[in-house]
């Protein structure tokens, strides 16, 4: 291939007699055939390509030479802007219904559908290429049904995808068209990364381009499977392989302005770049994706960059910022999106955000619609179609070598030449078998030490939370003693309380055995000696925790905690007024699968007809609490105080 510094010379100093001056070696009037198909005899894809064809397609005597033009004008211009791309489009299905051509007419139809699915008119796209497909000739049909499997993946049936995906392969492999089998082997790696099948997708991906290569030439679809291989390693978590595709891919898509591809890549790498810690190279990444789908005009790569943005946001704990990008990027999408497999992640994502934000209704509703989403992409007939797709391959795999193997079998000629293939042969099942053996042992010290790996991590990340809080609650300290009103102070220590409260279940999940689970005796003696210091009540209130240890998750934990917390605050500033002596009982036992918390004091108890005190944000805290465990609450206030809860367990499937 030509070095870019050498076309861009040759495109500045070739000046044709015609007039076609700075054409060079894309157009040229005088040869036989005028114009070199770009990507297919020359990869002369510069700066000024689209310009060169914008202002010669019309110059061309020959009508088939015109339409090529014309064609490729429109379908690269996808790569850079949607609407000006369709525009071309139209322009050459007038003329080809001009001059009534009807293959031509097929071909602008396959172009306009490849752009119409991209701009979200599916069902649009879906029409044309229907009707193009009895225009056009067999050798049209595979890129036809690479842009119909498009349509139906976009619509997340990932199955009838996956069928148009393999009859291209079939036709490609029967006009041994490489363009063909390398783009249907492309599009089965992309197919299998969104089932989550990673090693089957990088397997494909890297059979794409090892076929692409063959051909010589980088081009648009071959960027995109750089981009596809570079997924399936990040899906696989080996970083350094997927980066190197990515910066391959955005290599040539810089260098040829595929804006399509770059967004794509840039996409990403924002996820790259953040299992990484390298925050700032992935917002950056997330930025430029967006700025190419800007430009694109697409909705589809638009959504997806903000969706990009948000998972970042939700792993640096920037929850509002996450939910501003999410929401910005379900709005985006439309009732009319149709990528199930996207919006799924969508919401997902902004489930995490709005519970980050502990709004657990919001984060309750964003999640069924993640599974809502997840159900239609994942169906047990998507599973199945791929199951007997991998079948498939393997059955024709195997047949490949049956054949071989019978022929190798033919040209033997003596008994002693079998014995040797036999023995032969088991040495290298005996090779393998030890290889695979030992492969295996290693895989699974290798697993082993990822969990402790992982186990660390996630005691690492509590104590930095539970750390975190403890800031929170220090800052809090520190303004409250800069503040004169006695209410404005109260409400602070009240929120100091509550963070306190929130991290000791942190430094419980780090200093115990389970990392989603803790144990709530221990827990409330804690909490329960932590308030009484802060009152100043060590010596005259004592705390009793009646109950058997008990583990719960730490989503129901946390409320219980925190409703606990503001039943003892009550008890301590109300229930015992002149330095008087008391008990406050804690009970929490499991039956039924039922809860049942019971905070009780030998305090005053609630004096009727007296004027309550405080702002009432703890009884409201508590209520809401209650309701978010779908829990009850009653209050009895004979000899004291008595506040008993029931909450429901939901046991996880």
């Amino acid at each position: 291939m030509k070095k870019l510094s050498q076309t861009f010379i040759i495109l500045s100093i070739f000046v044709l007699p015609s007039g076609f001056g700075g054409y060079g070696q894309i157009v040229d009037i005088h040869r036989s055939q005028p114009y070199k198909k770009v990507f297919v005899e020359t990869d002369n894809f510069g700066a000024s390509y689209l310009k060169i064809l914008e202002e010669s397609y019309g110059k061309v005597k020959a009508d088939s030479t015109r339409f090529s033009m014309l064609n490729d004008l429109a379908y690269y211009w996808h790569t850079r802007n949607l609407n000006t791309a369709l525009g071309f489009t139209k322009k050459g299905l007038s003329l080809a219904i001009a001059k009534k051509n009807i293959t031509w007419q097929g071909r602008f139809q396959i172009t306009q559908g490849a752009i119409l699915l991209r701009m979200e008119k599916l069902d649009s796209a879906y029409l044309v290429l229907e009707d193009a497909k009895k225009k056009v000739r067999e050798t049209d049909l595979a890129f036809l049904n690479t842009q119909l499997g498009y349509v139906y993946e976009r619509r997340g049936q990932l199955d009838r995808a996956a069928d148009y995906a393999l009859e291209s392969l079939n036709l490609g492999k029967k006009l041994n068209d490489k363009k063909a089998i390398a783009l249907a082997y492309s599009d089965l790696s992309n197919l299998f990364w969104k089932q989550s099948k990673f090693e089957k997708g990088l397997e494909y991906s890297l059979l794409s381009i090892q076929t692409f290569e063959e051909r010589g030439l980088t081009d648009l679809d071959y960027d995109f499977t750089l981009y596809v291989a570079g997924n399936n390693y990040l899906s696989l978590k080996k970083y350094p392989e997927a980066l190197k595709y990515y910066n391959q891919a955005t290599a040539i898509g810089e260098r040829y302005g595929f804006y399509n591809n770059l967004s794509d890549i840039y996409i990403s790498l924002v996820d790259l770049y953040a299992y990484l810690n390298e925050f700032d190279k992935a917002e950056a990444a997330g930025m430029k994706a967006v700025k190419y789908a800007d430009l694109l005009d697409n909705n589809f790569m638009l959504m997806r960059s903000w969706l990009s943005l948000g998972k970042l946001q939700n792993l640096q704990g920037k929850f509002t910022t996450a939910t501003e990008s999410l929401q910005k990027s379900i709005a985006i999408a439309t009732t009319k999106f149709g990528d199930n497999f996207f919006l799924a992640q969508a919401y997902d994502a902004l489930g995490r955000a709005y519970a980050g934000n502990h709004n657990y209704k919001e984060a309750y509703d964003a999640f069924a619609e993640y599974d809502k989403f997840k159900k239609e992409v994942f169906t047990a007939e998507s599973d199945q179609r791929y199951a007997l797709l991998q079948t498939e391959f393997d059955v024709a795999k195997k047949q490949g070598t049956i054949k071989l193997q019978q022929t190798q079998l033919k040209q033997q000629k003596t008994i002693q030449n079998y014995i040797v293939v036999i023995i032969f042969l088991l040495l290298i099942f005996s090779a393998l078998l030890i290889k695979a053996l030992r492969n295996n042992r290693k895989k699974s010290r290798l697993l082993e030490k990822q969990n402790k790996e992982k186990e660390f991590l996630l005691k690492e990340i509590h104590h930095r939370v539970k750390n975190n809080l403890e800031v929170v609650s220090g800052l809090l300290a520190l303004q409250s003693a800069q503040i004169k009103d006695p209410g404005i102070v109260e409400a602070m220590h009240a929120s100091q309380h509550r963070v306190q409260s929130m991290g000791m279940i942190h430094q419980k999940l780090y200093q115990g055995k389970s990392l989603a689970a803790i144990e709530m005796k221990d827990y409330f003696v804690n909490l329960g000696n932590y308030i009484v210091n802060v009152f100043g009540a060590d010596k005259r209130v004592f705390v009793d925790c009646d109950m058997d240890e008990l583990e719960l998750d730490v989503d129901i934990a946390v409320p219980i905690g925190l409703i606990v917390n503001e039943l003892l605050t009550n008890s301590l500033k109300y229930a015992f007024p002149g330095n008087r002596e008391g008990r406050i009982t804690i009970r929490l036992q499991e039956a039924d699968s039922k809860l049942n918390l019971q905070v009780s004091d030998n305090g005053i108890g609630i004096q009727t007809g007296k004027e309550a005190s405080g702002t009432g944000f703890g009884t409201q805290l508590i209520n809401l609490l209650t309701r978010q465990l779908d829990g009850k609450m009653e209050l009895n206030i004979n000899m004291g105080t008595l506040v008993s809860f029931e909450f429901l367990i939901y046991k996880a499937a």
